[in-house]
């Protein structure tokens, strides 16, 4: 089985955790034959580390983080991938990867003109 690991940034808000809930949702719906878990880089005990051990206990034999991030920062040039280099030492016997940022994404920007226009 494949296995998802979408990060996000965290917030000290945690109601912002439901955020993120609600769209790994949505995509576990489109995607019923894959684990999809959701971490977070601070402010939550929800971490990357936990839900790879929850993929892990799964055998998953392959995860692919996607950071839910829509600028590469330093989360994406560096914190992310020193912690993806430390799951594959931990966990050699899963293929572990890591997608770009969201970034400039027609997609995206069509939501923004969504925004605009409401109302």
């Amino acid at each position: 089985m494949k296995g998802v690991l979408v990060i996000a940034h965290g917030s000290r808000a945690t109601e912002t955790e439901a955020v993120l809930d609600a769209i790994v949702e949505m995509v576990r719906e489109n995607l019923p034959d894959r684990m999809i878990e959701c971490a977070f880089m601070g402010n939550s005990d929800r971490t990357a580390e936990k839900a790879v051990a929850a993929l892990a206990e799964n055998n998953v034999s392959e995860i692919k983080i996607i950071p839910y991030f829509l600028f590469m920062g330093i989360h994406l040039k560096e914190d992310i991938p020193e912690m993806v280099a430390e799951l594959v030492k931990d966990y050699p016997e899963i293929e572990i990867s890591m997608t770009d940022s969201l970034g400039a994404d027609r997609r995206l920007a069509e939501i923004v003109i969504d925004k605009i226009v409401e109302n």
